[in-house]
């Protein structure tokens, strides 16, 4: 039997549906400089672009997309790489939606071993609410960071961000958001805590260069 939350969410987003498609067919899309001109060099980090396959386009649909390995600086004192995908949606109006990676990433043959939320206090010292998780695939584990970002907001939650996204279109004529995942491969011997501590570093290095190509 469903729960109260549920059916109140699911109103809510019907609601709001009925109320996005009323506003008429465009959105308001501010300008943003292109995912691709993010910097390569990010800390101990440099970056490689990772082409992503026509197939997987076609499922994520209409947006732009950065697929980026990063990989430790030599003589840094970083021994681990850092995997970042960033999915910018200009508009979700037309049945276009964000993927999320609790679907994405078990049809890639991971499962979920814990999930929870963490809070990353940046570079410029503003704290965001990111989801934290560790998935397996066989004897292959990694550390996870993704969020929402939607107008100068980091959402940890798949229900928050469609409501966000519901009530901005509404208000400001504008459902444009971003998926920002981080996946760290775990190392043979390495501890959760030093995995999770890579992911929030490099997370703390990026999230103050996102306004630039994810408008607020």
């Amino acid at each position: 039997m469903k729960s109260a939350k549920y059916w109140t969410v699911l109103a809510m987003l019907i609601f709001g549906t009925a109320m996005l498609y009323g506003r008429g067919d465009k959105d308001r899309v501010p300008p943003s400089t292109p995912l691709e001109q993010m910097p390569e060099t990010l800390g101990p980090w440099v970056g490689t672009d990772v082409p992503l396959a026509q197939e997987t386009l076609d499922v994520l649909g209409s947006g732009f997309f950065l697929n980026r390995t990063y990989t430790p600086v030599a003589g840094s004192g970083e021994a681990g790489m850092v995997g970042l995908f960033i999915g910018y949606f200009p508009t979700q109006r037309t049945g276009q939606s964000i993927h999320s990676p609790q679907h994405c990433l078990p049809g890639s043959g991971w499962t979920f071993e814990s999930s929870g939320v963490t809070d990353v206090t940046d570079t410029q010292g503003k704290t965001s609410q990111v989801g934290d998780y560790i998935i397996v695939n066989g004897a292959s584990r990694a550390e996870v960071l993704y969020w929402y970002q939607s107008h100068g907001r980091a959402i940890a939650s798949d229900y928050k961000a469609k409501l966000y996204m519901l009530s901005d279109s509404i208000r400001y004529n504008r459902s444009d958001a971003a998926l920002v995942r981080i996946v760290v491969p775990v190392r043979p011997g390495e501890s959760p805590e030093a995995s999770h501590a890579r992911a929030v570093s490099f997370a703390q290095r990026l999230i103050p260069l996102l306004p630039a190509y994810i408008p607020n």
